[in-house]
């Protein structure tokens, strides 16, 4: 199969998962963070390149409270032993979203994260955290106009490539695919920008059960399609 470079993942169903076996929603979120560390690894094995996953969103903090607070205690625990397992698996990790909400401790361990995984060859795992496209394409804009009224940069020399330049996924290629789980069909405000050439995969399944079969499924259906990127 002609493997896609990116794959990017909208990490849906967990509470969905929990309460179909009687749990709480904060039971399918650690399950879900499981299926993610596996499927790092399926990737891997598969020939993917980059993976992105949407893990939490700027509109998520308005989830309740207690689910937002496990949330966050599911991401400390996850960033604790990251840097062992990555490092084993020869994993570059990076975090993209507005870190400026997060706590220290996470942004501490966040940049610590980032700092010894970044000669990693493997994997290119990302990981979108308070994130949304409109906030980071507004981010981008303010930064560029900010450069503009200092004089730095000329507002004709704008173009695609310097508005890439200073979004969140500076450095890493464009999504080939983007797979979202449990039957919802929109973007949820992920990646609006890279996402423009991007074929898309949703399936019925609940993140907590995606598995490698499940990936390969989607990557099969990737290689039914012909990417003509606006040609003939």
């Amino acid at each position: 199969m002609n493997i896609p470079k990116h794959v990017a993942i909208i990490l849906d169903g967990n509470g969905r998962w929990a309460k179909k076996k009687h749990m709480p929603r904060n039971y399918g979120h650690v399950q879900g963070a499981k299926t993610v560390e596996q499927i790092c690894e399926d990737a891997d094995s598969l020939g993917i390149k980059y993976l992105t996953v949407y893990a939490f969103s700027t509109e998520n903090w308005n989830r309740p409270e207690n689910e937002v607070n496990a949330l966050m205690t599911l991401l400390r625990n996850y960033l604790k032993d990251c840097i062992k397992r990555s490092n084993k698996n020869n994993m570059r990790v990076r975090v993209i979203g507005e870190k400026s909400r997060l706590n220290d401790d996470i942004r501490n361990k966040i940049d610590e994260l980032e700092e010894a995984t970044k000669n990693n060859t493997g994997l290119n795992f990302t990981i979108a955290i308070n994130y949304g496209s409109r906030n980071e394409i507004t981010r981008a804009v303010k930064g560029i106009a900010k450069d503009v009224a200092q004089g730095k940069i000329d507002a004709d020399s704008i173009d695609e490539a310097m508005i890439s330049e200073r979004l969140d996924t500076k450095g890493i290629p464009d999504p080939d695919l983007l797979i979202r789980t449990s039957g919802e069909e929109r973007l949820s405000n992920f990646l609006l920008w890279q996402l423009g050439y991007t074929e898309f995969y949703f399936t019925d399944v609940l993140w907590p059960d995606f598995n490698k079969k499940e990936l390969e499924k989607a990557i099969e259906k990737y290689n039914s399609r012909e990417r003509r990127f606006g040609g003939v």
